[in-house]
């Protein structure tokens, strides 16, 4: 698996009892890693015995920073120099399981650095290796807008499989270069379809699954080959060919919802490289995401849990 991620992150990971605003906190000693969608993908394609290549910009005032941290990660990193600082992503976990996220932009990139990063995940592609390209996560300040749209055409030049999993401008200029499957969330979708700006997902209501299953059959209509959209621990809508099917989840502890997504994106790839399709790649990938919940760390899965779930998923869907 190839995944490009231009706007890695520096996360930064913080415990308090409770984010008071306006008041004086005081947290546990941050926990510093690698961050952004790709590094979680490359996380769970990891637990499953799959080593990915990850192609990110490296901004050079930190790049020891994170080469150090990307060092760390069961991934292999490809980085293209651009001038600047790594974005910091601060994650404000409190004791009763609610969790912030503040994201910062990225260093804007030079006019240059995107034909750059192209022939960077080129000329990956072009090693043979890769069955599945993730175009995963933001685009940073000064990159093009439809530039997923362009790896998307590298990627099918390539004769790879292409999963784009982006909001916004990213997700909207792709849709009409056909990717084989775009995994938004809810609110990411409905803000591409109907402009809707609120990045949060509802996940109560009896409205859920139809606004989902809506969704995925309009990003299909807009040009993408198939849509997964998922609503947290609602479920997950995948539409294809005029067609959409629900797919619900299991309840589980939640210890962090931080990259239930990406995990969801890494087992849908794991189950289209074992040889699933459709509606059965979609539950596994469901049942990944609802595994790697259970764990404290973003990406973290176990594989035979993911399995257990995706058995449970199967028996519940054909009301076995």
């Amino acid at each position: 698996m190839l995944i490009a991620t231009p706007n890695l992150a520096v996360d930064r990971i913080l415990r308090l009892p409770e984010l008071r605003p306006g008041g004086v906190l005081r947290s546990s000693p941050a926990v510093v890693t690698a961050g952004g969608k790709g590094v979680n993908v490359g996380r769970t394609a990891a637990a499953f015995g799959r080593r990915a290549t990850l192609v990110s910009f490296l901004p050079q005032t930190d790049a020891a920073l994170v080469a150090r941290l990307m060092a760390a990660e069961p991934v292999a990193f490809a980085g293209v120099p651009v001038p600047g600082e790594a974005r910091v992503a601060t994650i404000y976990r409190e004791d009763s399981g609610r969790v912030t996220v503040v994201n910062e932009p990225g260093p804007a990139v030079p006019g240059d650095a995107w034909a750059r990063y192209e022939r960077a995940v080129a000329a990956e592609l072009a090693t043979g290796r890769h069955a599945t390209l993730v175009c995963s996560g933001s685009l940073p300040p000064g990159a093009p807008d439809d530039g997923y749209a362009r790896l998307v055409a590298l990627g099918r030049r390539a004769g790879a499989r292409v999963l784009v999993d982006a909001s916004r401008a990213a997700l909207a200029e792709a849709l009409p270069a056909a990717p084989d499957v775009v995994t938004p969330n809810l609110a990411e979708a409905e803000q591409v379809l109907y402009g809707r700006a609120h990045e949060g997902v509802a996940e109560t209501g009896d409205d859920v699954p139809g606004r989902a299953r809506r969704a995925a059959l309009e990003l299909c209509r807009r040009g993408a080959r198939s849509a997964a959209v998922t609503a947290g621990a609602a479920g997950t809508a995948y539409g294809e060919s005029g067609e959409v099917v629900w797919v619900p989840t299991v309840p589980v502890r939640v210890a962090n919802p931080i990259g239930a997504g990406d995990s969801f994106v890494a087992g849908l790839v794991e189950a289209f490289e074992a040889g699933r399709t459709g509606v059965a790649a979609v539950v596994f990938a469901v049942a990944t995401a609802t595994a790697a919940v259970e764990h404290e760390r973003a990406g973290a899965v176990d594989p035979e849990r993911a399995r257990e779930l995706a058995a449970r998923l199967t028996g519940i869907l054909s009301g076995a």
